[in-house]
């Protein structure tokens, strides 16, 4: 676990995190064979309807009645299957606001490859908060759009940066380096690694010493 100005963020593996803000509201990411015994979220979100990220299972572990799922359109079919949920469906470029956050729906997806093509407007998520501000890229390539994140380590705002680093689906090691020498966030985290759909420990180990390399602070947290 991190904790940033109040908030903890704490990592589910692949691609998961676990967000608690400073209300104590719990904001879960792309949840995918998490660990038993996590406590129920208020929030999860999805970034796209592959089966590591868009898990009914896990969804059903982690939400209970009132959850609000936030997810693509085309996951909306998927999660119909959970009871007590509220659904939110967003495309890129939506804002809501949910409590005291705001939560941008981002662009996602692959430049050179065609596991996730632009035309399924699939998301990544900005998370504004008072203080602290994470982007959770969701499965992408390094792209144009997250050119205008440069500005989010200002302004006494706290930026952290969740990035995928296993290749072959999203962007490996090297290129999440070059995204987050270009972002410049206050800390990076490596994911999409670990969960035996692609990409290894090694990877994020890469990622880190790479960063760090460079002067940009960079940490691998440990799965809960």
């Amino acid at each position: 676990m991190v904790e940033i100005k109040g908030v903890n963020l704490e990592f589910l593996g692949h691609s998961g995190f676990l967000i608690v803000n400073t209300v104590g509201k719990r904001i879960a990411i792309d949840p995918y064979n998490v660990s038993q015994g996590i406590e129920p979220v208020d929030f999860i979100l999805i970034t796209h309807s592959h089966y590591d990220h868009c898990s009914i299972k896990d969804i059903e572990i982690l939400s209970k009645q009132g959850t609000v799922v936030v997810i693509p359109a085309d996951s909306q079919s998927k999660i119909t299957k959970v009871d007590g949920i509220n659904m939110e469906i967003v495309e890129i470029g939506d804002e809501i606001e949910i409590g005291n956050m705001k939560i941008e729906a981002m662009a996602a997806y692959n430049v050179n490859k065609d596991f996730h093509s632009k035309k399924e407007g699939w998301l990544g998520y900005l998370i504004k908060m008072k203080d602290v501000v994470i982007y959770h890229s969701g499965d992408t390539d390094q792209i144009p759009e997250m050119k205008r994140l440069t500005g989010h380590g200002k302004h006494d705002k706290t930026f952290v940066a969740l990035l995928p680093v296993s290749g072959k689906f999203v962007m490996d090691a090297e290129e999440a380096v070059e995204v987050a020498s270009l972002i410049s966030p206050d800390l990076c985290i490596p994911m999409h690694y670990g969960a035996g759909v692609a990409g290894t420990i090694e990877d994020a180990r890469k990622f880190v010493e790479e960063c760090k390399n460079l002067g940009l602070k960079a940490e691998i947290l440990d799965k809960i």
